[in-house]
């Protein structure tokens, strides 16, 4: 049985959903094997995993047992994304310098997405992201990959009001990264790879970005293997920790 240590923390609700999360640390279990598991009243074990559930932090599977929730991934990638800065700079260099284009790292923020890391292209015309910059979700590469990998329900909702659909996501997800011509702004083409954190999820979106008479019609022809590389070097930092 899971037990509070010590008299437990003084916030019984929070002590008792940490009994719940403990338990499910094992692996799935029904509402009756939470009861066993945690010593708690049957009523009050489901109401904390229902709230729970609520916000994420439990998920249910097929079976309709309580599983530890997609929100902990989420939470334990934004943990790490010290070291994925850390790595992004030399990394981002090198990305800008292999391709002659600027390259930035974009992680979501709800219906946003946030420019946290960037390298410009010195001299000529470019496509210039500051850091600290949002955009939107709806158009461009990046977007396509932070969102193409989400669950069902939350890609759905996503793709409303985007410039591209669920069947170009499903392409995104076979060959692993994305390109958009002129979607977010007249003129520009990019090419873009998912990060990903420990537990394999999507946590960041790395890319490049330039004129379209540069990177022509079919950006990622000409830079997808740098993108991917690049991606895979950013995620391999933050699995190394």
């Amino acid at each position: 049985m899971v037990s509070m240590t010590s008299n437990g923390s003084g916030v019984g609700v929070i002590d008792k959903a940490a009994m719940v999360l403990s338990a499910l640390e094992a692996g799935p279990a029904s509402l009756a094997e939470l009861v066993s598991l945690t010593g708690l009243a049957r009523p009050t074990a489901h109401r904390l995993a229902v709230a729970l559930e609520f916000h994420r932090i439990v998920g249910r599977d097929l079976q309709g047992r309580f599983v530890l929730g997609p929100r902990l991934a989420e939470l334990s990638s934004a943990a790490g994304e010290d070291r994925l800065l850390a790595a992004a700079g030399p990394v981002l260099g090198q990305l800008r310098d292999q391709t002659g284009e600027s390259a930035q790292l974009f992680r979501r923020q709800g219906d946003l997405r946030l420019c946290v890391a960037a390298a410009e292209r010195p001299v000529g015309l470019r496509d210039s992201v500051p850091i600290g910059a949002t955009l939107s979700m709806r158009a461009g590469s990046a977007a396509q990959v932070l969102l193409a990998w989400e669950e069902p329900d939350r890609l759905h909702t996503g793709l409303r009001g985007a410039r591209f659909s669920a069947t170009m996501l499903s392409g995104v997800r076979r060959r692993g990264w994305a390109q958009s011509i002129a979607e977010r702004e007249r003129g520009v083409a990019s090419v873009s790879a998912p990060v990903r954190g420990p537990s394999n999820r999507v946590v960041a979106a790395v890319s490049i970005s330039g004129p379209v008479d540069r990177l022509t019609r079919q950006p990622g022809r000409l830079h997808a293997k740098s993108i991917i590389e690049a991606a895979r070097t950013l995620s391999e930092a933050l699995i190394r920790g």
